[in-house]
Parts: structure tokens; sequence; C-alpha cells
């Protein structure tokens, strides 16, 4: 904490340091009155870092000797009201009449507690500010930004993360109660345009990493539930920055039975991609419009309509790369580098499109029903002719030879090409109709969903690779590619779902309660049956130390989309059944005061026990699956987690987890023997054994998503003397996971990805306050409620964190693994006004 706080005192002194400091005053003078233009007597009004002001005449009237040409700030204070900060920058013996509105917290208060309540007693939920999105520094910026400081990361690229030992597949996504896919084909975190969670036109956050309700759908992670916002009168915002540009506005109709919410983003990545070890032309470019609009049609019926609209294309035209290893090779201890030159280049693109009507009905006061119809589509298209031709060795790091920084001692040269043509689009229709009854101490929700699935994906890709003039895999008498993965798959999928659950609240303010439900899946591409029941209890055993224990078990079965049925070879299994897990979650939830301020700490042990699993390996972003039913495995940790204020109205938080997650992969083995020449070889079948040999089971094996620690903090802090200064910083920290070299039995977990570990840190100083109404009409930003300006560091430690390996074998045939790097320090600056 020392440190942030020298960093953003250094900031504010360069920002205040253009302004000339005089000892000369203004006067500023005005009125105080409530939300019903009532006068306000006895309010407090200070100069922000003084402890002396004014009060307020019974008339709500003041009058404040104010320092002149100086940025200061007045503060507005009263008990049961919002305390209001007004900027000001006066000349000398100039004269500002202002009109300040306090509002009531009251309610605020209130809706606060019914929020905290909730999220106390159901399982797994976390809810966050969805403001906080917009304020945290990450190079991918987002709600999902947010939810990794609890699930973990090891890619600051994408927007996806792993949950309690989940890959990304595993995850559910929802807005407004329409679920949200993403692009199948991305392979590298670079290639991945912007999130559909638009953040500045998130109302609602609610993110549940474990032990979820059966309302929600067959997946076996994480469901990230949002809801957008509903206007209640004209605001919006623009945004400028090095990385992203954005645009949205709300309102309402007079009558207000009418309202709108559209959002348009773009984002390019270049100033990211071009500080990667891979140089060249990187034009990489996302762009989106959202648009959700909600009629009244009377007291009983609302219509709602939300539209998406995305486009994401990425170029890359490669020159050159740089690669360098400091792990200990067989041969010698030495730094090892790879040089590669690049031609040709790799163009894709990845629409997306998202149509979703609903219609609800208030029946009465306990019976609410909603309608629900929505197509998804998303077009992909990966077009890539890169040749490469690479020297690797011993790299030089003497600057007092000649050689410095090149390879001095060669032990490998070859040429490879990457070619592709690949296309996936895949459309989506969904039907479904959801219920609520509410009777006092009986929640009981259902709902029923048919989808139909049309999938048609054109594989075409192939790798050549030469090493020291001798094609891959060599043959004396014919040339033969290093791998080759052609298949065309067109499918019909037809999918029904379903669920009903009750939620129960037992005692006096609901110290007990239960959530019992069953979902039933049937999927029409394998003919599968499943069903999944689901309970959760709480209880608060003493309101007065305000513990509350929970508990949750159950069924959580995922059927194939279409990734997990496609092989490495690229041929398609349409017999691949889903996969299933049963979950048990035991958690409690405490409140207390920390440094006498409100404060909250979460606590969660879980276990999943995984079967019919189908295996795959994680290659940065890009899941690879087997295409098969041929693993169990297992899951199990502790999370812990704390909320608290370090700074007064300025939230923060810290979590911490411990995992462990294996897997089982059925008959997998390999065999060892010698050949006559006395050489020791290894065969992964048993049709390859051409003497005595042995065989060796693999067993329990670390899943690619295995990370024992995982640590993540957001602090939020603030310049005593104004609040218009802050700061705010993310940390993430995760320990090693394995890298699987594909296709190789024997050498599963045979490589480790070292600890992750990033730490982002933004700062920020109000330009413009709010309190537009007080401006004069000659002003320029009189349209406009605040202005602010952000100066964001990425990757403050400058730390090499690494994402997958590159393997490339020597003259000899020995196998090294370089390790390719994500982004190194960078800097970001952008403008936020709303008006």
């Amino acid at each position: 904490m020392p440190a942030t706080r020298i960093l953003l005192v250094a900031f504010c002194m360069l920002v205040s340091s253009v302004l000339p400091a005089q000892q000369r005053t203004a006067v500023v003078s005005g009125k105080v009155v409530d939300a019903e233009e009532r006068p306000l007597a006895m309010v407090t009004v200070t100069v922000l870092g003084r402890q002396s002001g004014v009060l307020t005449s019974d008339s709500g009237s003041f009058s404040i000797k104010v320092p002149a040409a100086k940025a200061i700030a007045l503060t507005f204070s009263f008990t049961g009201f919002h305390t209001v900060q007004r900027s000001f920058y006066l000349t000398e013996n100039e004269q500002e009449k202002i009109v300040v509105r306090l509002e009531s917290n009251s309610k605020v208060l209130q809706e606060v507690i019914v929020k905290d309540e909730r999220e106390r007693t159901e399982t797994g939920l976390i809810r966050l500010n969805p403001k906080h999105a917009l304020t945290i520094p990450s190079a991918t910026g987002g709600v999902e930004s947010l939810i990794k400081i609890f699930a973990g990361s090891n890619n600051e690229l994408t927007s996806q993360y792993t949950v309690r030992g989940g890959n990304y597949d595993e995850n559910l996504v929802y807005v407004n109660d329409f679920e949200i896919f993403r692009p199948y084909l991305v392979r590298s975190g670079q290639q991945e345009g912007l999130s559909f969670i638009n953040p500045e036109l998130t109302g609602g956050l609610s993110f549940y990493n474990g032990g979820f309700q059966a309302k929600y759908g067959d997946k076996m992670s994480s469901v990230l539930d949002i809801q957008y916002k509903k206007p209640k009168s004209f605001a919006g915002s623009a945004y400028i920055g090095l990385l992203e540009q954005g645009f949205y506005a709300e309102g309402v109709s007079k009558n207000k039975k009418f309202s709108y919410l559209a959002g348009v983003r773009n984002r390019s990545n270049r100033n990211l991609l071009s500080a990667q070890e891979t140089k060249g032309n990187y034009i990489p470019s996302s762009s989106d419009i959202q648009a959700l609009f909600t009629y009244q049609v009377n007291s009983k019926w609302q219509l709602e309509l939300l539209g998406n609209l995305s486009a994401t294309k990425f170029t890359l035209i490669p020159e050159e790369a740089k690669l360098t290893s400091s792990v200990l090779s067989p041969l010698f201890s030495t730094n090892l580098g790879l040089d590669i030159y690049f031609e040709g280049n790799e163009q894709d693109r990845y629409q997306t499109h998202m149509l979703g009507l609903s219609a609800v009905q208030q029946v009465n006061k306990k019976l609410k029903l909603k309608w629900m119809l929505s197509r998804f589509e998303n077009k992909e298209q990966e077009a890539c002719d890169i040749t490469g031709a690479y020297l690797f060795g011993e790299r030089s790091f003497d600057k007092s030879q000649p050689g410095f920084g090149s390879i001095i001692n060669p032990l490998g040269a070859g040429v490879f090409i990457n070619h592709a043509r690949n296309t996936l689009a895949i459309e989506n229709w969904n039907i479904s109709h959801k219920g609520e009854w509410n009777n006092k101490k009986h929640f009981v929700q259902w709902g029923i969903s048919a989808e139909k699935t049309l999938i048609a994906d054109r594989l075409n890709e192939w790798e050549a690779q030469d090493s020291a003039g001798y094609n891959l895999p060599y043959h004396a008498d014919r040339l033969q590619l290093y791998s080759v993965r052609k298949s065309t798959t067109d499918l019909d999928v037809s999918k029904l779902s379903g669920y009903l659950q009750d939620n129960i609240s037992f005692g006096s303010a609901s110290h007990i309660t239960v959530q019992g439900g069953i979902r039933f899946n049937y999927n029409g591409l394998n003919n599968e049956f499943l069903l999944s029941p689901r309970l959760q209890m709480s209880w608060m055993p003493d309101t007065d130390k305000d513990w509350v224990l929970k508990l949750a078990a159950g069924a959580y079965n995922q059927p194939p989309f279409y990734r997990e049925l496609r092989r490495y070879d690229g041929s398609v299994n349409t017999a691949v059944k889903a996969q299933r897990s049963w979950q048990v979650v035991a958690g409690a939830d405490h409140n207390f005061q920390l440094w006498e301020r409100p404060s909250r700490i979460t606590i969660e042990a879980y276990y999943k026990h995984l079967t019919h699993v189908d295996p795959y390996d994680i290659d940065n972003v890009r899941i690879r699956y087997f295409g098969d039913n041929s693993a169990k495995a297992y899951a199990t940790g502790i999370e812990m987690r704390l909320f608290s204020e370090l700074v007064k109205d300025a939230e923060s938080w810290v979590s911490v987890g411990l995992m462990r997650t294996m897997e089982k992969i059925n008959d997998f083995h390999y065999y060892r023997y010698k050949n006559a020449g006395g050489e020791l070889i290894t065969a992964q079948t048993e049709d390859q054994v051409v003497a005595d040999s042995t065989r060796f089971d693999k067993g329990w094996m670390r899943r690619p998503t295995d990370r024992l620690l995982t640590f993540g903090m957001f602090f939020q802090d603030y310049l005593s003397t104004n609040k218009n200064f802050k700061v705010h910083l993310n940390m993430i920290y995760g320990s090693s996971m394995p890298y699987n070299i594909p296709g190789s039995v024997r050498y599963r977990n045979g490589l480790i990805i070292d600890p992750y570990m990033r730490v982002d840190i933004g700062f920020s100083a109000l330009l413009l306050s709010s309190g537009r109404s007080s401006r004069r009409s000659h002003h320029p930003f009189r349209k406009f409620d605040n202005i602010w300006a952000s100066l964001e560091v990425f990757n403050l430690l400058d730390r090499d964190n690494t994402i997958s390996y590159l393997l490339i074998k020597d003259f000899s045939n020995t196998v090294y693994a370089i390790p390719n790097r994500l982004t190194p320090r960078l800097f970001n600056f952008k403008i936020l006004a709303r008006f």
C-alpha cells in the first residue's frame, strides 16, 4: 500500500503542477435544497482538505471564500443525505453562484440490504458493482476482468476464464436471461475481439462459481448472469483511449412506456500486440453495436428486444521472432535462442449476430410469466499461409563480443509451412418459457426450452516441416506432410431442457432457506436424456454474530455442443455423451467490522466428482478435445474472500484459492523396450512393440487447468485531501500449471508453465465534476455531468509470463521447449465523459 500511495501522490503532483498556485481568493455562494426543492439548513460546506467551513442558513443559503487560480473542491454534507462534492477553478475575485441538491440515502440503504441478503444465502454467489468494470485496470477491461480476480487467469489477452478446475467451455453466460455464445475457432488471445458484455450497459452482475441452482443451464463450472440497465431518464457517456473507444446512450419516452439502451464500441489491440516477441504488422480490430428496447404495453405486459452485431478481424503479417529460454538443456547450462524469419500472412474473421425477443406477463402479484425467442448466428473464417525459416541454438549475451544477441552455437535449423482454410457457421434457435410464483415462504420457478442448432464446419489445414534438409516425417521413397487435418461436417441438433425448483424460507427473518430443484436435458444428437437434481441450504444460527452457513449438492451435466465432438485429427464423433459431475459445496459468510468499516468474509470448500470426461489440451486459449468419454476426474479445493473498505467509500477485496484437479484416462499407457542395437525405444501401442517390453500406465495426472494456488486482489484508494484523484490496482497470481505435449502419452504433464503474476494499476483524475445546472450558459461542457482522465500501467512488474511452448528438435533429434511469452509493461490513456 505505501508504494501505491507514493505512485498516486506522484501522479497527482504531476497533474497539479501545471496549475499556477496563487494566494488569492474568490467567492462561491448559493443554495442547498433537497430532491423536492425544499431548502436545507445546517448543511456543512467545507473546502476539501480543510477542517473549518460554513453552515447553510434557514433558507439554505451559504457563502464561502475559496482560493483563486487553483483547482479546489467543496463538500456538502448533512445527516441522512448523500455527501456531494463540487469542483471549481475560479479567477481572483470571481463570484460563482450554484444550487446544490442533496438526495436522501435511506432508499439506497434499503436496496443494499436486500441485495446483500440474497448474496449471503445463495451458495457460490458473488454480486459485484458493474461500475468497477469501468475502472479496473486491465488489458481486456470489462466485466470478465472482475471475474478473473476470483476465478484466476493465466492470459491477460483473453476475456475467458477457468473456474474451479473447469475450462472455458464450462462457463454459462446470460444477458437478460438470453444465453450468450463465444467464437469457437479462436486459437490465441490476440485474435479475440470484444466481449459480448458491454459494461456501460450493465446494471446487475451476479457470478456463481459453483453450487448454482437448477434454473441455470447445463454446464459444470460457473454462471455469469448479467442484467442490463433499466433507464429512467436520458443519460450516456463517451470514451476514447489508446485501446478502445465507445459511446452509449439511454432514455425513456415522455409517457414512460418506451425505453432504450444502446452502445457502440471499437477496439484495436495493436499497441498491445506490437510489443510481443513475434514482430510484424498486427492489424486487429473489433467493433460491435448493442441495443435493448423495452415497451410497457400495459400494467401486465412488457416487451423487450435485445440485439447485437459484432465483427472482429485479425490480420498478421509476421516478420521475425527472437525467442529465448533460460531453461537448462540436456547438453549444457546456457540461454537457448530461436530465431524465426517469416513470409506470408494470417487473416481471421469472426462475425456474431444475436437477436432476442421476450414478453413478460405480470398476471398478478404472485404470478409472473415470460416467453422468449432468440436467434444466434456465428460465422468464422481462418486463412493462414505462413512460411518460417528458423535457426536454433545457444544465444550470446556477451556485449563485448560482435555476436551479441545472435545464435553462436547452432543446434538445429529448418523450415516449416502452416496452411489453413477453415470455416465454421453456427446458427442457434431457442424458444423458452419461464415462470415464477411467489407465495410468501414459497418461491416456485419453472422453465422449459427447445433449441435447434445448425452447424457447418469445413476444416482444411496442414503443416509441413523440414529439419536440416530432411522432410519430417522422413521417408526415402515419398514426401509426407507433418500433419494433415481435413473434414466436412454438417450437423442438425435438437435439444429440449427444463427445470422446476422451489425456494423455501423457514423461521423469522428467513433464518433458514432451502432451494431444491431438478433439471432435465434431452440431446437429439446422441439420444441422451439426463436428470440433474440440485439442492441448496442456508442457515443463520445467530443473528447477533451475523454468520450464515451454506451447503449445496447436486448433479451438473454438460451435453457436448460442438468443439467436444472434434478429435485431434479433425474427425467428428457424434456419439460423445455428456460429461457428468456430482458436486458438493459447503461455506460460511460473516459480516464484521474491520478498522471501523463494514467488512465481509466468505469461505467455501468444494469437491467435484466427474465421470464420462472428454479429455482435452489447452494451447493458449484453444481447447482440443480427444473426442470421447475416456476419462474420470475430480477437483477439490477451498476459497476465501474478504470484502472491505480500506478507505471509506472505496470497496476493495481479496480472494485466495487452493485447488487440486486430477484425471485418469482409460487405458492410457505406453511401452518401453530395447531394440536389436540396445537402444531404448518408446512405443504408444502394443503393435509397435517388436521385443520384450515394459508397460507403463500413467494413472492419475494433473488436468490442464490444475493450479494449486490462486490469489486475486482489487484495491481502490484516493487522496485524503481530494477524492477526485483515485488509484485502482488489480493483481492476479497463479501457481504453475501443467502443459501437455499433444499426441504423447509418455509426456503428458511433461512440461510446466511457470507461475503467472500480473499487476495492473490505474490513476484517474476528475477534470470536470457533476453539477452542470450550476455552470454558466457559455460553459463549453455545460451538457456534461463529469469528465475523467485515466492513465493505466499494464504489467507493472514487467514480468515475462508464459502461455505455451514451441517444441523444437536439434540435429540429434532432441526436443527442446521454447516458451511463448505474453505482453510486457505497457501504458494506456483514456478519457471518459458522462452526460
